[in-house]
């Protein structure tokens, strides 16, 4: 038999395997039998053989006998090559010093300092029992496409492996240069199962900078039980890499991903008006930012030390912006430090600080800062601008960066803003459409404490809107939803006295009531004004109905642009900042540390957390900071985050979908030992009903961002929940996914810890659960965003329809200003707005905060589509959710020319709402839908 079988083996050897003996397919699934790995093949043989076929030399074939048919193997790998090809980004402009190291690396390349790369296959090798590796390979000429200018340039390397390798899982990358460079993909190509992809997008460091080689997965998801057996110890040890150790103070190259309260808003050192109150903990409950390691401050152990303009905050460096995104932002940031240093210095020269009428307004847009305020020619060659002038004309087409761009409410009609029917449209339609409530009692009822706050009685009364509500009864607009509030009193008056006490700061805690017509749009009719608890014999609480005569028109103006800046506030400090910004980050956060680049949920979530931390860190830095923008500009001055702090208080992620927020939507409150109140008031603008489109009925059924937003949330929830299922087949594998449930544990008790007791946190036991999570968090990031940010300047940008702070009360026929009041009511009106200053500021920091970068990415949309994901199934999946994000656009184009929608774009100068509309081009467009909180 020996003898034979040797006689088989020998003569077999000559045998062709194009042979019917190796073209038989019953052959090929005996002989299949006997292999454990997948076959690869490489490319440079001449004859190609059937997927599945293993070759080993010489080839197998049977031993036989009359009672046995004996299967024989003799094994001896084949070596062969793989190439690799890496596109990596490279930088449109380059300072001296990049340039030289540039030059220095190509030169280093030639003389072995290089890229290197090692294959990992998903397989574990028998005999050593560890992961199977790949030769190393270094990248090939570096040195020779150092000097291309184009943005992308691909490199390659050949890798040997031999021909039981597997399939390649990860690439392990190490930079011997002494520059980072940005890693987009990796493809590796010469493997029978086809081209793999490496989607990368991130920053490769030098070796100096991060000593162990860096991992990249392939794009093919596993949940953590599935994890090929050779890449189990690298998924763990990444993920243990990025978390760090939570010590020490992190560097710009890091990629270390950590928690810590808000305790750098404040500038202790700087003097007592800088000190701040850290949030996060017992005492002011916050969400946890990314933790920078800073030093203490000299003065405060407990406060972090600042890290003041133009130097860089910590961000884990894939987190920090793009170039293209970097110098949109900068050239915003600059256009905002011109537009706020020009003013500045003729309000030194003039000591005029207001603005005398509304021609001057005007003019920031016809004929810009310079031009109009009389800065002479010589004034201007003194100021130290030359290249801060040529660089803001080198990045515009046509140059004029010191005009500002006329917002969009301007644009229709200039006087939009004094009408009474589109004070009451921006509630539904406008920057900040998520305050308007259900009128539940009337009157209204704080919810504060008597004893801290005096009497929860409203001034409201029936005779002051009864002539307004179309022959109705108060109560029969009560019960037939025809009553609207903005309630802004429980949450301003608890600050009112630290606020008015501030230099340049007047205001009120208001109430606003809206009656809907049979038209189906809203129209004011009374508006509250309170102060707090006044001295015996004083009044503390005001109301202003619809104007009579001449004298209660400039009153109601005047109450009118109170509710704006209360409006202003809560938009811009709870709305905007804290639920989106602030509430997402710790899910960001918990997201990189818990979840591998393979998990499918990680896959799912990468575009929807794309810059959030970058942009949060320069928030910290320039705008919610101690003397920032945004204390600066605002009516609750150095108070601004206490008060974001207060509503956190009353933040409840089970809320925060726009079903539920619609249905329910909570009113904000102060907490008190003293007031023991357990169960949430609700007030409701919409009613479940299955007969509707989305399961609900909207109580003021043309309510734009409503009916809009529930399209988006929609499809949101069709395609997480498709991807979902896809993954997760029941309950089990959603329980036993430790990856998935540690980053919702942690999300809540760190991310969230001042909250993480609450019993409103939902569930995570089931694909049910994990669809409605995921897609709350990415109506959040998206569409929430988006309707909440891109309409600042295009509404914001004219301070008289949104002033964001009021430096005046309203006059009493007692006080000695009154007549000055009566004498000119458009000079005091104007004289409680804002200062030119404070105009000019505010109007370019939202101008940059409503800009879209060239390099956006919008819902629907993703970076390489075709490659995110090696589930095909998925890619297909995405496919259709990108169509219906197209779908909805046109819908959304439609009904903006319906003219029965009338709080859409009905009549002259009327606005379309278009802030949900998913796609945009670059700039302030009042448009569009990025997947992310990216500015």
């Amino acid at each position: 038999m020996a003898s034979l079988a040797k006689d088989i083996i020998t003569a077999s050897s000559m045998v062709d395997n194009k042979s019917s003996f190796f073209g038989s397919n019953v052959i090929n699934q005996n002989l299949g039998r006997l292999y454990v790995n997948p076959v690869l093949i490489p490319l440079d043989r001449k004859r190609r053989l059937r997927k599945g076929v293993r070759t080993t030399t010489p080839v197998v074939v049977a031993a036989i006998s009359e009672d046995l048919v004996k299967l024989v193997r003799v094994e001896k790998p084949v070596s062969f090559k793989v190439r690799a090809v890496l596109t990596v980004r490279n930088k449109v402009k380059e300072d001296l010093t990049e340039t030289i190291v540039r030059k220095l690396d190509a030169f280093a390349d030639q003389i072995g300092r290089n890229v290197v790369l090692e294959l990992h296959s998903n397989d574990i090798d028998p005999k050593t029992r560890a992961p199977k590796k790949s030769k190393e390979a270094a990248l090939k000429d570096w040195s020779k496409k150092s000097n291309l200018k184009t943005e992308r340039v691909n490199y390659t390397a050949d890798i040997l492996v031999d021909s039981e390798f597997g399939i390649p899982g990860a690439i392990a990358i190490t930079n011997k240069h002494q520059k980072e460079f940005f890693l987009e993909s990796i493809i590796i190509e010469g493997f029978a199962c086809g081209p793999v992809h490496f989607p990368c997008n991130s920053w490769v460091q030098s070796y100096k900078d991060y000593s162990k080689p860096r991992v990249f997965f392939s794009n093919q998801p596993y949940l953590p039980h599935e994890t090929p057996a050779g890449l189990r110890y690298l998924r763990d040890q990444e993920l243990k890499d990025i978390r760090g150790d939570g010590e020490g103070v992190r560097k710009l190259s890091d990629r270390i991903y950590d928690y810590d309260v808000y305790n750098d808003l404040g500038n202790p050192d700087r003097g007592n008006e800088f000190i701040r109150p850290s949030l996060g903990g017992d005492k002011m409950p916050y969400p946890r930012r990314c933790r920078t390691g800073r030093e203490p401050s000299n003065t405060d152990i407990l406060a972090e030390s600042r890290v003041e303009k133009p130097l860089p905050m910590y961000v884990p460096r894939d987190e920090q912006f793009e170039e293209s995104k970097a110098n949109a932002f900068s050239t915003g940031r600059l256009k905002a430090v011109l537009h706020n240093l020009l003013p500045s210095i003729v309000a030194s020269i003039s000591k005029k600080h207001d603005i005398n009428s509304f021609s001057q307004l005007d003019s920031l847009y016809s004929k810009g800062v310079v031009l109009k305020l009389g800065l002479q020619d010589d004034l201007v060659k003194k100021l130290p601008l030359p290249k801060l002038m040529t660089r803001l004309h080198e990045s515009s087409q046509g140059g004029g960066l010191l005009k500002y761009d006329t917002p969009k409410i301007l644009s229709k009609d200039k006087f939009s803003w004094l009408r009474d029917d589109e004070f009451a449209r921006q509630t539904i339609a406008g920057v900040n459409p998520v305050s308007i409530e259900r009128l539940q009692v009337f009157p209204p009822v704080s919810r504060l404490d008597p004893d801290k706050y005096g009497s929860q009685e409203s001034a409201l009364r029936e005779e002051h809107i009864v002539g307004h509500l179309n022959g109705m009864s108060v109560q029969q607009a009560l019960e037939e939803n025809k009553l609207f509030i903005i309630d802004y009193h429980d949450i301003y008056l608890p600050f009112l006295d630290r606020i008015n006490a501030l230099d340049g700061r007047k205001a009120y805690a208001t109430r606003t009531i809206f009656f809907l017509n049979p038209s189906g749009t809203l129209m004011p009719v009374a508006i509250e004004l309170s102060l707090p608890q006044a001295l015996p014999g004083t009044e503390s609480k005001r109301v202003v109905t619809p104007p009579a005569d001449a004298t209660s028109s400039w009153l109601w103006q005047l109450a009118k642009a109170h509710v704006c800046s209360n409006d202003a506030g809560v938009h811009q400090l709870v709305h905007h900042w804290l639920r989106t910004h602030a509430s997402m980050e710790p899910f960001i956060l918990a997201a990189h540390r818990q979840l591998s680049a393979m998990h499918p949920i990680y896959k799912l979530l990468d575009p929807h957390m794309r810059y959030t931390l970058e942009i949060n860190a320069l928030a910290r830095q320039n705008l919610i900071n101690a003397d920032g923008v945004i204390e600066q500009c605002f009516t609750p001055g150095r108070y601004c985050m206490e008060m974001s702090a207060a509503a956190y208080k009353n933040w409840r992620f089970d809320l925060e979908g726009l079903p539920a927020d619609l249905i329910r939507r909570y009113l904000y409150f102060d907490y008190s030992k003293s007031h023991d109140l357990t169960v949430l008031i609700f007030a409701c603008v919409a009613v479940r009903d299955p007969s509707k489109p989305h399961g609900l009925k909207l109580l003021i059924e043309d309510y734009p961002y409503a009916s809009d937003g529930l399209m988006i949330w929609e499809a949101i929830q069709t395609w997480v929940r498709t991807y979902v299922n896809h993954y997760y087949p029941d309950s089990a594998h959603v329980c036993n996914d430790r990856e998935l449930q540690a980053w919702y544990a942690e999300s809540i008790n760190v991310g969230h810890a001042d909250l993480r007791h609450e019993d409103w946190w939902p569930t995570l036991a089931d694909a049910d659960d994990l669809t409605g999570i995921l897609t709350t968090i990415i109506w959040l990031a998206s569409a929430q965003h988006a309707a909440l940010n891109f309409g600042q300047y295009p509404y914001g940008g004219y301070i008289p329809n949104r002033p964001p702070l009021m430096r005046r009360l309203l006059p009493d026929e007692n006080d000695p200003e009154y007549m000055s009041f009566h004498e000119d009511p458009q000079k005091y009106f104007l004289s409680a707005l804002p200062s030119l200053l404070q105009s000019t500021k505010y109007m370019a920091v939202v101008d940059t905060l409503s800009t879209h970068s060239p390099d956006e990415e919008y819902i629907g949309d993703r970076q390489q589509t075709d490659t995110w994901t090696g589930d095909s199934e998925i890619v297909e999946a995405f496919y259709s959710f990108s169509a219906e994000i197209q779908r909805i656009e046109k819908e959304i184009e439609k009904r903006n020319r319906d003219p029965s929608l009338k709080n859409r774009w009905c009549g002259a100068g009327v606005l379309p709402y278009e802030l949900l509309a998913p796609s945009s081009e670059s700039g302030a467009t009042c448009r569009g839908v990025p997947n992310s909180v990216s500015i």
